[in-house]
């Protein structure tokens, strides 16, 4: 069960970034209050999961998921571009986090 609630708070990591650019500088009241729900929701899941799992583990794993969902979120957005390298690298990078679950 930590690591389901580890990989939702690594996807929430990308909805608060989002939120965060959405914001403005957190001039746009909307935009600011997701992005506290999600950040204040995405820290507690990665809490709670490091009850279980390795504090080293679950932190490269909340960030490498989040990273790759942030990546994700923001072609499907049409606010950056996936490139051939750049995909490659993120498939090498969600191998890295596979294998990590693996050896724990």
């Amino acid at each position: 069960m930590s690591w389901v609630i580890l990989i939702a708070s690594g996807l929430l990591e990308a909805v608060w970034a989002a939120a965060m650019q959405s914001s403005k500088g957190f001039r746009k009241w909307r935009p600011t209050v997701l992005f506290v729900v999600a950040m204040a929701a995405s820290m507690g899941g990665l809490a709670w999961a490091m009850l279980e799992i390795p504090t080293g583990t679950a932190y490269a794993v909340w960030v490498g998921v989040g990273a790759v969902a942030t990546v994700v979120l923001q072609v499907a957005r049409g606010k950056e571009r996936l490139t051939l390298v750049r995909s490659l690298l993120l498939v090498l990078l969600v191998g890295c986090l596979v294998g990590l679950k693996l050896v724990s």
